[in-house]
């Protein structure tokens, strides 16, 4: 995964995050942060692992 391709898979999460502003206690935003922010995780993990994925299929190809 890119620097790029990171930042657009943060900035899709960006609202959400701002949405959080207008909970009313600190446990709701607090929630909707871990949320967030395990979901952004998963979904670079995701991507990681794709990419690893691919990687080892060609070397394997390759012998």
């Amino acid at each position: 995964m890119t620097k790029e391709e990171y930042l657009a898979l943060a900035a899709s999460h960006y609202e959400d995050l701002e949405k959080l502003k207008e909970k009313e206690n600190f446990y709701d935003y607090e929630k909707g942060f871990d949320e967030i922010w395990t979901d952004l995780g998963r979904l670079y993990i995701e991507a990681q692992l794709n990419e690893m994925s691919t990687t080892q299929d060609r070397r394997k190809k390759k012998r």
